[in-house]
């Protein structure tokens, strides 16, 4: 499969809700049908990778995101809840694997700086997710380096919780953080966890221009009718 241009984030949809599919919500037995099956309504695919250590899961290997890369030409966020320790070999596993967007957190702080700076010698898009207890005002010095900022609504590796009460103000507080930045190039503002039918509108209205998909899409009765719901929002 052909790799997405290098404009890829300046080309994503700005007038929609952007198609973001997470990887974890997928059928692990028939990856490859599902991923093929979604694919018409992919804008990016969403990889979690997480150790068991910082977060609970114990989620995917560079080997799937290669796998992926071969079955897939849709742009590739690698969403990392890994350790300090291994952070950056983690980020040159899976750029080397495939990824054209690899998220670090706000938490790994003690090598965020490392981490942005290997990304930007590796030529990949960089990313930056926030905890849902971590102070959103704590992102504002790396805001500018950023090309995606995720704001979690739920507790972190944890499927099926409801959406924290304090997303729409967080995503709003974020999205003031990207206008003010100064930077030249699109940062895309991001919302993962808690993504349910009537929590999209909100998290909509709060700026996000992306909504990580996760049983939403993948167990959808109509994929086509739920994401012309999406895109009309």
């Amino acid at each position: 499969m052909t790799n997405p241009s290098k404009s890829w984030i300046a080309d994503l949809p700005r007038d929609r809700l952007i198609g973001e599919f997470s990887v974890w919500s997928a059928d692990p037995v028939h990856l490859a049908d599902d991923l093929t099956r979604v694919d018409p309504y992919v804008d990016v695919l969403h990889i979690d990778v997480a150790d068991g250590h910082f977060a609970p899961a114990m989620l995917f290997f560079p080997d799937l995101v290669a796998g992926v890369r071969k079955v897939s030409s849709r742009p590739i966020h690698v969403h990392l809840m890994v350790a300090d320790d291994i952070l950056l070999p983690q980020i040159e596993q899976f750029a080397d694997a495939g990824s054209d967007l690899i998220s670090i957190h706000l938490e790994n702080e003690a090598v965020a700086d490392a981490a942005l700076d290997l990304l930007d010698r590796r030529g990949i898009a960089a990313g930056m997710v926030l905890k849902v207890e971590t102070p959103v005002s704590l992102v504002e010095k790396y805001v500018a380096r950023l090309d995606f900022l995720t704001l979690l609504g739920t507790a972190i590796g944890v499927k099926g919780q409801g959406l924290d009460e304090r997303a729409g103000e967080r995503l709003q507080q974020a999205k003031r953080l990207i206008d003010g930045c100064g930077a030249t190039h699109r940062i895309v503002l991001a919302a993962d966890g808690g993504i349910r039918e009537h929590t999209v509108p909100l998290l909509r209205q709060s700026g996000a221009e992306t909504v990580v998909l996760g049983s939403l899409a993948f167990n959808a009765p109509s994929l086509q009718d739920r994401m012309a719901w999406l895109h009309a929002l």
